[in-house]
């Protein structure tokens, strides 16, 4: 079992709010928590909905959330909360549905997008509609990096496939569309090799695209040769690329880590 496992351990059982139709506590607290071991271990993949490609902080730049969101709403004598939360990649948000679950509730039910990856859970509800809707809703609001957590007390009336859907997705958009939201643009390291003759130019146009981390490898280069390598904001490399060119005015070699 992964060391983030071993470190679980199934809680003792808890008062539940009353419901319409009675289950054993101790079934609802484990599967809580089996819940959280899905991210945890990467278990019991039937329950979640997958697709792990490749991840936006390759480059560009993302819209993600400034701080932690929530939204509640009450349909049908069911409470419904909504919590969202800024992650950067799978272990935290399994940190972060650790942090806001409720096992007193009758279900936890989620969804998480980092770039192209994302994963989504029911917790109990019927499959599709409730981690599905949060998802989607995710997916709407052009919102990245982010995790959203849908807890749900049952109020004694049921609300039909369609009701929950309509319920998980729209207690996790409305929670998103008032949440302050930040731009952050990834960095990219780059490194050229420049003539010391040329360095002056080269400093200029960096600090013109306001590169950050700027440092020189005289053991790199050629004689009179040196590596320069510094971070720049990925929708910018072109520009700064052809900047460097036309004000050096001779052949340069670029490298992109």
């Amino acid at each position: 079992m992964p060391a983030a496992a071993a470190a679980i351990t199934t809680p003792p059982n808890f008062h539940f709010h009353d419901q319409m139709v009675a289950a054993p506590i101790r079934s609802r607290s484990i599967r809580v928590w089996a819940s959280i071991l899905v991210i945890a271990t990467g278990a019991n993949r039937a329950m979640v909905t997958t697709a792990a490609t490749s991840s936006s902080s390759c480059g560009g730049a993302y819209t993600t959330l400034k701080e932690r969101a929530t939204f509640e709403k009450e349909i049908k004598k069911s409470k419904f909360i909504a919590i969202a939360g800024s992650i950067s990649d799978e272990q935290s948000a399994f940190s972060f549905l650790s942090q806001v679950i409720d096992p007193r509730a009758t279900h936890n039910c989620w969804a998480y997008k980092v770039g192209d990856q994302y994963r989504s859970n029911d917790d109990g509800e019927p499959s599709g509609t409730a981690g599905k809707p949060i998802h989607s809703a995710i997916e709407s609001s052009g919102i990245d990096r982010v995790m959203v957590v849908v807890i749900r007390y049952f109020g004694g009336i049921k609300l039909g496939t369609g009701g929950l859907v309509r319920a998980y997705g729209g207690v996790a958009s409305e929670c998103l569309r008032n949440a302050p939201t930040c731009l952050v643009k990834s960095k990219v390291r780059m490194g050229v090799e420049v003539p010391f003759d040329l360095m002056g130019v080269l400093y200029h146009q960096l600090q013109h695209f306001q590169v950050e981390d700027i440092k020189q490898d005289y053991e790199t280069g050629k004689d009179c040769v040196t590596m320069v390598t510094f971070q720049v904001d990925f929708d910018c490399i072109e520009e700064l690329e052809d900047a460097i060119k036309s004000k050096c005015s001779r052949e340069l070699v670029f490298y992109k880590n």
